[in-house]
């Protein structure tokens, strides 16, 4: 069914293959921003709900800071935010409410503040009060404008001097090396030789359950959405070794053949530990839950690996939205939710 492309066309109205194909073009977007600063920054908060947090949650694991960073999703700022705080306000819309509600905390406790946004109400605070605009293009669901984000997010530290570990160039080169190893995910390239649309059809129709180790658990975070969005798929995530400390046990009761599809997302760069404990996991579990389908993350650098597997789940993800039947661009049912919040 996947190598039907008249009904990959039909149901791909927006092209949501061609955006993912050509996400790592997103990684070497140039802001042409310089944001050097007088101010001695001693900690980071990025403002930002659902895709415009992704690309936050992703400086986890790559590069290394010279400084702490939290990710605020919700309305507010945390206490210690001060003068010598950097604030973030990411919201690709530029108009998400709970972005705009910590920006105008940050404001009140003096922050350094940059914004991330392709337009809206903060691409207006941004030029009213003269704060550093990363202006991503227009016309992606945010989902698909993440490396976008990430790009931008690279260059503002950059900039200020805040990274201990990777570099734009780093960034760069990496995008040419992702343009040429996700090629063989496309439409075209026939299932028996397409490991994303092989993934899809063992979890049609399951609900999904990826697990990873620390180092990517962003990239586990971001299957999980593209399978809630693209895919309109319940999906969970979680992390070793927690797992192993509660979750571990849930698997061991009722039937066996539990409706779903289980997903390690598996990395050579993960600590020995982690590797060691998916193996038992897997070893103990058998018979009691479905066989984990395992991701190898491919790559030399954890950066590799990390969107090279980003890049193969975006891809999973609307491998299944086309089995479900349905255009993985809209999000409509989101969409009524702010409407409704609105009034």
């Amino acid at each position: 069914m996947l190598d039907d492309l008249k009904m990959i066309h039909e149901r791909d109205a927006q092209d949501a293959l061609g955006v993912v194909a050509k996400q790592w073009q997103q990684l070497v977007y140039d802001f042409g921003l310089d944001c050097k600063t007088n101010r001695t920054i001693t900690n980071v908060v990025i403002g930002g709900m659902g895709g415009s947090a992704l690309a936050a949650s992703l400086l986890s694991s790559w590069p290394k800071l010279k400084v702490p960073l939290q990710i605020v999703r919700n309305y507010d700022l945390p206490d210690y935010a001060s003068e010598s705080t950097l604030f973030i306000a990411s919201s690709y819309s530029g108009n998400t409410e709970e972005t705009l509600s910590a920006l105008k905390q940050a404001e009140q406790a003096g922050c350094e503040i940059a914004v991330i946004a392709s337009g809206g109400e903060l691409e207006k605070i941004a030029g009213d009060k003269n704060y550093p605009l990363f202006k991503i293009p227009s016309g992606f669901q945010p989902r698909m404008a993440v490396l976008y984000n990430f790009a931008a997010l690279i260059q503002l530290f950059e900039s200020m001097e805040l990274i201990a570990g990777g570099s734009v160039e780093e960034l760069n080169k990496t995008a040419d090396w992702l343009s040429t190893n996700t090629l063989d995910w496309g439409a075209d390239i026939p299932t028996s030789k397409n490991k994303a649309k092989e993934l899809a059809l063992e979890i049609v129709g399951k609900s999904v359950v990826i697990y990873s180790g620390p180092l990517f658990a962003p990239v586990g975070y971001k299957w999980k959405i593209n399978f809630n969005e693209n895919s309109k798929n319940i999906a969970w995530c979680n992390q070793l070794p927690e797992f192993d400390h509660n979750e571990f046990l849930g698997w061991t009761s009722h039937p066996t053949q539990k409706p779903y599809a289980v997903v390690d997302l598996r990395s050579n760069l993960e600590h020995p530990r982690v590797l060691r404990r998916f193996e038992i996991g897997e070893k103990l579990l058998s018979g009691r839950r479905p066989a984990p389908l395992v991701v190898e993350a491919f790559g030399k650098t954890l950066l590799e690996q990390m969107l090279w597997t980003i890049t193969l789940g975006d891809h999973v993800s609307l491998y299944v939205a086309f089995l479900n039947g349905l255009n993985p661009s809209p999000v409509d049912l989101i969409e009524k939710l702010k409407s409704e919040l609105a009034k």
